[in-house]
């Protein structure tokens, strides 16, 4: 019996001191950040530099970085028909007297604004452009090689977690096996895409995934929003409409719905809907 625990966010890079880390950066890579510009996530930091270009910070725990190490926006340079920054160089270091390392890494500034936060709570102006872009991108990702396992959340993804989270969802379970892996952003969420020029970036969890994973985990974004959330199905049904797909919205639908869940999430009446349809089309085959 899989045990669903509440996933444990860490320390928060939106409240702590930055200074120093910030101090350290401009050493390392011999730039001046405009921290005018800084914008703070839970675990990563982002500014404009003195040169015309983005520098992203961000810290993981030992634990977190494993055998595959932690380079994914420098592996995404190498990526072909996908609409991103252009990747420079960048810089690592140790926590000293803590099991956490930093990277840092310089970008190409984005084209545009962020939509909004990871989760939004009004519908966004995007035009047709927009979305056909957005599907060039993630059709061209899909089509790539690569050895990196993505890690959504800092995890790993692999079968065993995939049913893990999908049996703590539907405790009579379905078949959870995945057939067929694809290169997946893995962290594909409204505030890693610009507007109105289609870019993709913050690319340190992609790698192989189930089928399905990204748009899974946009629709999951956008759940607040009823006629983005069908939008984002309808751009990527080949996908969700997959039997992978259907197991990439379970899983996606058992981290909105976990024990830890705001009551007032406005995604949980939507995600527990679409969880019992799609549990009863894998049951039915």
């Amino acid at each position: 019996m899989p045990s669903c625990l509440s996933v444990s966010t860490g320390a928060d890079l939106r409240v702590e001191p930055v200074d120093a880390v910030l101090d350290e950066v401009e050493r390392a890579l011999q730039a001046q950040l405009d921290r005018g510009t800084l914008v703070r996530k839970r675990r990563s930091l982002g500014a404009r530099t003195d040169r015309g270009t983005w520098l992203r910070v961000e810290r993981r725990s030992f634990d977190k970085i494993g055998t595959q190490g932690w380079n994914g926006t420098e592996c995404a340079a190498l990526l072909e028909g996908v609409a991103k920054p252009q990747w420079l160089r960048s810089a690592a270091w140790r926590q000293p007297g803590d099991t956490v390392m930093w990277r840092v890494d310089e970008t190409d500034l984005l084209p545009g604004e962020p939509i909004g936060s990871s989760v939004l709570a009004i519908e966004p102006a995007l035009s047709d452009d927009w979305w056909r872009a957005f599907n060039r991108s993630l059709d061209a990702l899909a089509k790539q090689q690569t050895q990196r396992i993505a890690t959504p959340d800092t995890a790993l993804i692999t079968q065993s977690s995939v049913t893990e989270a999908i049996h703590c969802l539907l405790p009579d379970g379905v078949d959870a096996t995945v057939d067929r892996w694809l290169p997946a952003h893995a962290d594909l969420n409204w505030a890693n895409m610009t507007g109105p020029e289609f870019c993709l970036f913050d690319w340190e969890d992609w790698g192989m995934a189930p089928q399905g994973l990204d748009a899974a985990s946009l629709w999951g974004n956008s759940l607040a929003v009823p006629p983005l959330a069908e939008r984002v199905r309808h751009e990527r049904r080949h996908d969700l409409e997959s039997r992978d797909g259907k197991l990439m919205t379970l899983f996606v639908c058992a981290k909105i719905l976990a024990p830890d869940a705001h009551p007032e999430d406005p995604r949980l009446e939507p995600a527990r809907l679409m969880a019992g349809q799609v549990a009863e089309e894998l049951r039915r085959g």
